[in-house]
Protein backbone atom coordinates (compact mmCIF):
# COMPACT_ATOMS: atom_id res chain seq x y z
CA UNK A 1 0.00 0.00 0.00
CA UNK A 2 1.41 3.24 -1.06
CA UNK A 3 0.18 6.72 1.07
CA UNK A 4 1.80 9.94 -0.19
CA UNK A 5 2.02 12.97 1.93
CA UNK A 6 2.32 16.55 0.45
CA UNK A 7 2.86 19.93 2.49
CA UNK A 8 3.09 23.10 1.24
CA UNK A 9 6.61 24.29 0.41
CA UNK A 10 7.38 26.80 2.88
CA UNK A 11 6.61 24.68 5.75
CA UNK A 12 8.32 21.21 4.95
CA UNK A 13 11.46 22.53 6.75
CA UNK A 14 8.88 23.08 10.39
CA UNK A 15 6.88 20.25 10.00
CA UNK A 16 7.23 16.40 11.85
CA UNK A 17 6.41 13.87 9.11
CA UNK A 18 3.71 11.69 9.47
CA UNK A 19 5.21 8.58 10.65
CA UNK A 20 4.74 4.95 11.42
CA UNK A 21 2.85 3.91 14.47
CA UNK A 22 5.30 1.63 16.15
CA UNK A 23 7.92 4.39 16.41
CA UNK A 24 5.84 6.71 18.47
CA UNK A 25 4.44 3.98 21.37
CA UNK A 26 4.26 5.33 24.82
CA UNK A 27 6.64 5.24 27.42
CA UNK A 28 4.20 3.68 29.83
CA UNK A 29 4.20 0.48 27.74
CA UNK A 30 7.91 0.64 27.44
CA UNK A 31 8.21 0.72 31.27
CA UNK A 32 5.10 -0.97 32.24
CA UNK A 33 5.72 -4.79 33.37
CA UNK A 34 5.65 -7.84 31.74
CA UNK A 35 3.69 -9.66 34.60
CA UNK A 36 1.93 -8.53 37.76
CA UNK A 37 0.64 -10.71 40.92
CA UNK A 38 -3.19 -11.53 40.67
CA UNK A 39 -4.88 -12.08 43.93
CA UNK A 40 -7.00 -14.01 42.39
CA UNK A 41 -4.78 -16.57 40.68
CA UNK A 42 -2.37 -16.63 43.55
CA UNK A 43 0.39 -15.96 41.60
CA UNK A 44 1.77 -13.53 38.64
CA UNK A 45 0.33 -13.15 35.36
CA UNK A 46 1.31 -11.79 32.06
CA UNK A 47 -0.13 -7.88 31.88
CA UNK A 48 -0.86 -6.01 28.59
CA UNK A 49 2.69 -5.36 27.39
CA UNK A 50 2.52 -9.59 26.26
CA UNK A 51 -0.71 -9.23 24.73
CA UNK A 52 0.42 -9.24 20.81
CA UNK A 53 -2.86 -8.33 20.05
CA UNK A 54 -2.70 -4.97 21.67
CA UNK A 55 0.33 -4.17 20.83
CA UNK A 56 0.08 -4.90 17.43
CA UNK A 57 -3.16 -2.25 17.20
CA UNK A 58 -0.40 0.34 18.67
CA UNK A 59 1.96 -0.55 16.24
CA UNK A 60 -0.48 -0.43 12.93
CA UNK A 61 -0.90 2.38 10.71
CA UNK A 62 0.87 5.71 11.19
CA UNK A 63 0.33 8.72 13.17
CA UNK A 64 -0.14 12.29 12.49
CA UNK A 65 1.89 14.57 15.17
CA UNK A 66 1.37 18.37 16.56
CA UNK A 67 3.70 20.53 14.60
CA UNK A 68 4.47 22.56 17.52
CA UNK A 69 3.87 23.11 21.36
CA UNK A 70 0.11 24.14 22.31
CA UNK A 71 0.31 25.63 25.75
CA UNK A 72 -3.17 24.31 27.84
CA UNK A 73 -4.24 26.44 31.10
CA UNK A 74 -7.20 25.21 32.07
CA UNK A 75 -9.33 24.91 28.42
CA UNK A 76 -7.52 28.11 27.38
CA UNK A 77 -5.06 27.10 23.82
CA UNK A 78 -2.16 29.10 23.08
CA UNK A 79 0.99 28.57 21.06
CA UNK A 80 4.33 30.43 19.77
CA UNK A 81 4.64 29.07 16.34
CA UNK A 82 7.30 30.89 14.39
CA UNK A 83 6.95 29.85 11.00
CA UNK A 84 6.14 31.36 7.07
CA UNK A 85 3.55 32.54 5.61
CA UNK A 86 2.56 28.78 3.83
CA UNK A 87 2.32 29.78 -0.31
CA UNK A 88 -0.19 28.06 -0.79
CA UNK A 89 -3.91 29.99 -0.91
CA UNK A 90 -6.56 28.92 1.92
CA UNK A 91 -4.29 26.91 4.40
CA UNK A 92 -3.80 26.72 7.71
CA UNK A 93 -1.07 28.49 9.84
CA UNK A 94 -2.77 27.63 13.43
CA UNK A 95 -1.88 23.77 14.45
CA UNK A 96 -5.59 24.37 16.44
CA UNK A 97 -9.09 25.44 15.71
CA UNK A 98 -12.52 24.47 16.80
CA UNK A 99 -15.77 23.44 15.87
CA UNK A 100 -18.85 25.04 18.09
CA UNK A 101 -20.22 23.50 20.75
CA UNK A 102 -23.81 23.90 18.19
CA UNK A 103 -22.14 20.84 16.17
CA UNK A 104 -21.83 18.24 18.90
CA UNK A 105 -25.83 18.85 20.16
CA UNK A 106 -27.10 15.61 20.57
CA UNK A 107 -24.17 13.94 20.65
CA UNK A 108 -22.55 11.79 23.39
CA UNK A 109 -19.68 14.41 23.15
CA UNK A 110 -21.44 17.40 23.71
CA UNK A 111 -20.27 18.96 26.82
CA UNK A 112 -22.43 21.91 28.36
CA UNK A 113 -20.54 25.28 26.56
CA UNK A 114 -17.57 23.10 25.45
CA UNK A 115 -16.14 23.65 21.92
CA UNK A 116 -14.81 20.48 20.39
CA UNK A 117 -11.30 21.01 19.20
CA UNK A 118 -10.14 20.45 15.80
CA UNK A 119 -6.14 19.51 15.19
CA UNK A 120 -5.54 21.35 11.96
CA UNK A 121 -4.24 19.51 9.00
CA UNK A 122 -0.37 20.55 7.86
CA UNK A 123 -0.32 17.44 5.81
CA UNK A 124 -2.66 15.99 2.39
CA UNK A 125 -2.82 12.06 2.29
CA UNK A 126 -3.23 9.98 -1.27
CA UNK A 127 -3.74 6.55 -0.91
CA UNK A 128 -4.13 3.46 -3.87
CA UNK A 129 -7.67 3.70 -5.69
CA UNK A 130 -10.24 2.03 -3.76
CA UNK A 131 -8.77 2.84 -0.74
CA UNK A 132 -10.21 4.79 2.25
CA UNK A 133 -8.48 6.30 5.31
CA UNK A 134 -9.90 5.57 8.91
CA UNK A 135 -8.44 8.26 11.45
CA UNK A 136 -8.86 7.14 15.02
CA UNK A 137 -7.33 8.23 18.53
CA UNK A 138 -4.08 6.70 18.70
CA UNK A 139 -4.94 3.79 19.84
CA UNK A 140 -4.68 2.41 23.76
CA UNK A 141 -4.06 6.01 24.72
CA UNK A 142 -5.76 7.18 27.18
CA UNK A 143 -3.20 8.93 28.85
CA UNK A 144 -3.87 11.71 26.08
CA UNK A 145 -5.92 14.62 27.66
CA UNK A 146 -8.05 14.78 24.43
CA UNK A 147 -9.92 12.10 22.98
CA UNK A 148 -10.29 12.03 19.06
CA UNK A 149 -13.26 11.50 16.71
CA UNK A 150 -12.90 8.85 14.45
CA UNK A 151 -13.83 9.65 10.72
CA UNK A 152 -13.42 7.56 7.44
CA UNK A 153 -12.22 9.15 4.30
CA UNK A 154 -11.98 8.72 0.45
CA UNK A 155 -8.37 9.66 0.03
CA UNK A 156 -7.96 7.98 -3.13
CA UNK A 157 -10.37 10.59 -4.07
CA UNK A 158 -10.00 13.83 -1.62
CA UNK A 159 -6.27 14.10 -1.60
CA UNK A 160 -5.57 18.05 -2.16
CA UNK A 161 -6.92 19.23 0.95
CA UNK A 162 -6.27 18.50 4.19
CA UNK A 163 -8.01 16.14 6.29
CA UNK A 164 -8.42 18.20 10.03
CA UNK A 165 -9.05 15.98 13.09
CA UNK A 166 -11.63 16.85 15.61
CA UNK A 167 -11.24 15.53 19.69
CA UNK A 168 -12.80 16.46 22.36
CA UNK A 169 -10.95 18.06 25.38
CA UNK A 170 -11.22 15.00 27.88
CA UNK A 171 -9.60 17.28 31.16
CA UNK A 172 -11.60 21.18 31.77
CA UNK A 173 -8.51 21.45 34.92
CA UNK A 174 -5.58 20.83 32.32
CA UNK A 175 -2.46 23.06 32.87
CA UNK A 176 0.50 22.09 31.09
CA UNK A 177 1.76 21.66 27.66
CA UNK A 178 1.03 19.60 24.44
CA UNK A 179 4.89 18.58 23.26
CA UNK A 180 5.25 18.76 19.36
CA UNK A 181 5.07 15.78 18.39
CA UNK A 182 2.42 14.24 20.02
CA UNK A 183 0.42 11.97 18.69
CA UNK A 184 -3.14 13.40 17.47
CA UNK A 185 -4.43 10.61 14.79
CA UNK A 186 -3.19 7.27 14.30
CA UNK A 187 -4.23 6.64 10.63
CA UNK A 188 -4.58 3.52 8.22
CA UNK A 189 -5.77 2.51 4.55
CA UNK A 190 -8.87 0.13 4.29
CA UNK A 191 -10.73 -1.65 1.59
CA UNK A 192 -13.65 0.33 0.29
CA UNK A 193 -15.27 -3.01 -0.74
CA UNK A 194 -17.86 -3.96 1.28
CA UNK A 195 -17.00 -7.60 3.43
CA UNK A 196 -18.60 -10.64 2.63
CA UNK A 197 -20.50 -12.04 5.61
CA UNK A 198 -21.09 -15.91 5.93
CA UNK A 199 -22.27 -17.98 9.29
CA UNK A 200 -21.76 -21.91 9.48
CA UNK A 201 -21.99 -23.57 12.71
CA UNK A 202 -18.74 -25.70 13.71
CA UNK A 203 -18.86 -29.22 12.11
CA UNK A 204 -16.70 -32.00 14.34
CA UNK A 205 -13.33 -30.41 12.96
CA UNK A 206 -14.23 -27.37 13.38
CA UNK A 207 -14.62 -28.71 17.00
CA UNK A 208 -11.92 -30.61 17.75
CA UNK A 209 -9.66 -27.35 16.24
CA UNK A 210 -11.31 -25.34 18.79
CA UNK A 211 -11.05 -27.53 21.58
CA UNK A 212 -7.26 -27.78 20.83
CA UNK A 213 -6.40 -24.49 20.63
CA UNK A 214 -7.89 -22.88 23.73
CA UNK A 215 -6.20 -25.93 25.76
CA UNK A 216 -3.21 -25.02 24.24
CA UNK A 217 -3.57 -21.26 24.26
CA UNK A 218 -4.49 -21.77 28.31
CA UNK A 219 -1.82 -24.36 29.11
CA UNK A 220 0.85 -22.76 27.41
CA UNK A 221 2.21 -19.36 27.48
CA UNK A 222 3.07 -17.77 24.17
CA UNK A 223 0.85 -19.79 21.89
CA UNK A 224 -0.50 -17.34 19.96
CA UNK A 225 2.60 -14.82 19.51
CA UNK A 226 4.45 -18.14 18.79
CA UNK A 227 2.25 -20.17 16.09
CA UNK A 228 -0.83 -17.65 14.57
CA UNK A 229 0.91 -14.32 15.08
CA UNK A 230 1.74 -13.19 11.41
CA UNK A 231 4.90 -11.40 10.70
CA UNK A 232 4.43 -7.89 9.64
CA UNK A 233 6.54 -5.83 7.26
CA UNK A 234 8.18 -2.14 8.02
CA UNK A 235 7.43 0.90 6.18
CA UNK A 236 9.60 1.71 3.58
CA UNK A 237 9.75 5.29 4.75
CA UNK A 238 11.15 4.11 8.16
Amino acid sequence: MRVIFRCDPMLAEHLPRPVPARGVLPDWLRTMPATAYSAIHGRDIRTLKQCPPVVDAMTYGFMILLPCDVIVDQGKFSWDWKVSEPATANHPRAPLSFHTPGQLAGSPFAWPGQAALKFNSFWTIEVEDGWSLYATHPVNREDLPFRLVTGLVDSDRFSDGGINFPAIWKEPEFSGVLRKGTPVAQCFAVPRAAPRLEYEVFDEKRQAAYARTVADVLSTPGVYRKRFRARRGRSTGE
